[in-house]
C-alpha cells in the first residue's frame, strides 16, 4: 500500500470519528465538543487531500512511464 493512501485513510476515519463523538458530547451539553470537532475536520480535510494526492501521483506515474516506454521503443527502431 502506498504511504499516502495509508495515511489518508487514517486521518479521514480519525476526524470522522472525532466529528462523530463531537455530536454525542454536543448533545450532552459538554463545550469540549467545539474543539474536538474542529479537530476532526482538519484531520479529515487532511486526510482526504492526500488520498486525491495519491491519485494524482498514480496517474502522474502512469503517464511517465508510458512516454518513457515510446521513446525506448522510438530508438530501438531507429536503431534497427
Amino acid at each position: 500500500m502506498n504511504k499516502y493512501l495509508v495515511k489518508g485513510l487514517s486521518l479521514a476515519i480519525t476526524g470522522i470519528i472525532a466529528v462523530y463523538i463531537s455530536y454525542d458530547l454536543m448533545e450532552a451539553e459538554n463545550h469540549w465538543y467545539k474543539i474536538l470537532m474542529t479537530v476532526g475536520v482538519i484531520l479529515f480535510g487532511y486526510g482526504f487531500v492526500l488520498l486525491v494526492y495519491r491519485i494524482f501521483r498514480k496517474i502522474d506515474r502512469k503517464t511517465l512511464i508510458d512516454d518513457r516506454n515510446k521513446k525506448q521503443e522510438e530508438q530501438n527502431q531507429e536503431k534497427e
